[in-house]
């Protein structure tokens, strides 16, 4: 497990090695893009064995939209997967940030090109996964998480200095290419978005711009996995493959540091 981003345990997942047969080969962690449910269920479990702890997934909707969980919420949706087969165990709603306070629970962010971000507040013990693209920055994720966390600290002023990000692989912007329109209007509210492709195209750099708005706040860390998930075939990656798996960003709440 590699815990060298966050205090607390996290990881990155990539494709390998896993239970799913192609174009999902191997370690798919989605419900929702037409893997075989038994592979999905094998590849959760390893994971949940790994982190040491129940993993909560996210149904990414590409919005702005905060889901708080807790021990209840993960009977719940065990209780769901027993009377809806489009519910797979341990996915708790529609929403692309997930927030607890629980310790014992572990968040998961899927993605295949768009951005995973962690975070976890040493003085509230939060954590958060959030999954955040050009639609999800648009929309104001990255600002909705923060808000969260904000939210546990009573007007505190400095409680940004208790939390460490980690930003995950995804999508670099000499790979993301999007019309002219589409770039021109990210970049009028994100400029740091803004870039230029290996084929000399406009391009975005959803990682920069989430890094743009984090500036905003005074941060105890915050880090950056560097890989691009189109040029690595390690990694999921929707532009390149179009029918794949999801890897994840994966954190797992331990409560607040004494």
């Amino acid at each position: 497990m590699n815990n060298s981003f966050l205090p607390v345990a996290a990881l990155f997942t990539g494709r390998y090695p896993g239970a799913s047969r192609a174009p999902y080969d191997a370690f798919n962690l989605s419900d929702a893009v037409g893997d075989r449910p038994e592979s999905v269920a094998a590849n959760r479990d390893a994971l949940a064995q790994q982190m040491g702890a129940p993993v909560v997934f996210m149904r990414p909707e590409h919005g702005a939209t905060v889901v708080w969980v807790d021990a209840a919420a993960l009977q719940d949706a065990h209780r769901n997967e027993i009377h809806r087969d489009d519910i797979h165990r341990d996915t708790i709603a529609q929403g692309d940030i997930l927030i607890t306070t629980t310790p014992g629970i572990a968040l998961a962010a899927l993605a295949a090109d768009c951005v995973p971000v962690l975070m976890h507040d040493a003085a509230s013990g939060a954590v958060v996964a959030a999954h955040v693209g050009r639609r999800g920055l648009m929309a104001g994720a990255v600002e909705s998480a923060l808000d969260a966390l904000a939210g546990l600290h009573d007007g505190d002023t400095q409680w940004s200095h208790h939390v460490s990000v980690a930003i995950g692989p995804a999508i670099c912007g000499h790979c993301y290419e999007v019309p002219d329109s589409l770039h021109d209007q990210v970049v009028a509210r994100h400029p740091a978005a803004s870039a230029i492709t290996q084929w000399g195209s406009p391009g975005l750099d959803i990682r920069s711009a989430i890094g743009q708005v984090l500036d905003r706040w005074t941060f105890a860390s915050v880090v950056v996995d560097e890989r691009c998930t189109y040029e690595d075939a390690g990694l999921f990656s929707f532009r390149r493959d179009q029918t794949c798996g999801r890897q994840a960003a994966v954190v797992r709440c331990e409560g607040p540091r004494q």
